[in-house]
């Protein structure tokens, strides 16, 4: 087992307490068809606090149970950072976690 493994699933935990405490945690999954996306962050057919619930968390997770092999690299920050400049004062908390997740797994076992 990858000895990141329980930081990053508190890190997980942080991300999705506060996609909750913000409001933008959903109870109704997005359609199959909008889950299917291709793209990037599923930028196509998905809000980004959607794609970090329904796709990023849950294949995280998916690496942490099966302890499969952790992404080399992480640049959800930067995603971040671009959905964000658009609303200015929103997802200040959300990045700061997403910028420690990125270190995470930047980082070597």
């Amino acid at each position: 087992m990858d000895t990141r493994f329980p930081q990053i699933a508190d890190q997980l935990l942080l991300i999705e307490r506060e996609l909750r405490v913000q409001g933008w945690w959903s109870e109704q999954s997005p359609s199959a068809e909008a889950l299917a996306s291709v793209e990037p962050f599923a930028v196509d057919t998905l809000d980004f606090e959607q794609w970090l619930q329904w796709i990023f968390l849950p294949r995280m997770k998916a690496i942490l149970e099966n302890d499969l092999p952790l992404p080399n690299a992480s640049g959800i920050l930067a995603m971040a950072e671009m959905v964000y400049a658009q609303r200015p004062g929103q997802g200040i908390e959300l990045q700061r976690l997403l910028s420690q997740f990125d270190q995470l797994i930047s980082r070597a076992s």
